[in-house]
C-alpha cells in the first residue's frame, strides 16, 4: 500500500461540454455535469493499494472463504497467463468482501480521487495532458487487461499504478451529487455504486479521452459484474 497524507485536495471539476460531445455521440448523460462543482475536500491520512487486486490474490480469498469464483473463470480457475492481471467479473459485494478479508475496505470516492490525482487538481495521474501510451485505455490498442503495474509513467503522485485504464474500480460510495450541485438524476440515490478510472475496453465514443480523466464518474448497481471492472482496497491507520 501507499500512504496518502492528511490534507486538502481538489475534487471534481467545473468543465463544460463546449464541444457538444454529449449530443454528437448520443450520450445519455451530459459530460462533466456530475463532476460539478470543483471543490476542496480534506481527508485524514489513509492507505491505498499500489495495484489493482489480481486474479492470483483473489484466488486465495476464494479458496479460504468458499466465496464464488469470478464469472469469467473456468472451473474455478483463471487463465494461468493472467495470474497478475486484475481480477474482474466480480460485483461490489464480492470486492468489499475481499477487502474485509484482508483487514481493509473499499476506498471512498474522495479517497480514490485524491490517491489518483494528488493535491493539484490534475486531469490524469501523470499530469494534464492525455497520453495513451501511459495507461491501458480504450484507444491504446490493447483490448484486454494487462498485468498490474506495467505503466511506470502512469503512476499517480502517490505512487499508485493503473488508476487510469486497465479496469474500472469499485468504490464504497453511492452515486450521489456533490454538495453544491443542482444536478438532478434518476441514477442518484442508494441504487448505484461509483466506479472510477476507466478501463481497457471501449469502442466508438467510449475511447474518448474524457472517459479517462480522474474526475470522471461512472456507476453501476452493486450486484453487477463486468469483464472490465475490478478494484483495489484502502485502509485507515490503526485498523
Amino acid at each position: 500500500m501507499t500512504a496518502v497524507p492528511s490534507g486538502e485536495f481538489i475534487m471534481g471539476s467545473d468543465k463544460v461540454d463546449t464541444e457538444d460531445l454529449s449530443r454528437e455521440f448520443g450520450m445519455r448523460r451530459q459530460l462533466y455535469q456530475d463532476e460539478h462543482p470543483r471543490h476542496k475536500d480534506f481527508l485524514p491520512l489513509y492507505y491505498i493499494d499500489l495495484y489493482e487486486v489480481t486474479n492470483a490474490q483473489y484466488k486465495l480469498f476464494v479458496d479460504s472463504t468458499s466465496s464464488p469464483s469470478p464469472r469469467n473463470w473456468t472451473n474455478g480457475m483463471f487463465p494461468v497467463q493472467k495470474a497478475n492481471h486484475p481480477v474482474t467479473s466480480i460485483n461490489w459485494f464480492e470486492a468489499s468482501g475481499y477487502c474485509a478479508w484482508k483487514g481493509k475496505r473499499l476506498p471512498a470516492e474522495p479517497e480514490w480521487e485524491k490517491a489518483a490525482r494528488g493535491n493539484d487538481g490534475r486531469e490524469y495521474p501523470w499530469g494534464n495532458d492525455y497520453r495513451k501510451d501511459f495507461a491501458n485505455m480504450g484507444d491504446s490498442g490493447i483490448g484486454d487487461t494487462l498485468p498490474v503495474g506495467k505503466y511506470e509513467n502512469g503512476k499517480s503522485p502517490f505512487g499508485a499504478y493503473d488508476m487510469t485504464g486497465n479496469v474500472w474500480e469499485w468504490t464504497s460510495d453511492w452515486y450521489l451529487p456533490y454538495s453544491g450541485s443542482d444536478l438532478k438524476s434518476n441514477d442518484f440515490g442508494q441504487k448505484n455504486k461509483v466506479l472510477r478510472g476507466g478501463s481497457y475496453g471501449g469502442v466508438g465514443h467510449y475511447t474518448l479521452k474524457q472517459f479517462y480523466r480522474i474526475p470522471y464518474r461512472f456507476f453501476s448497481e452493486p450486484q453487477g459484474s463486468f469483464q472490465d471492472v475490478g478494484f483495489r482496497c484502502a485502509k485507515s491507520p490503526g485498523r
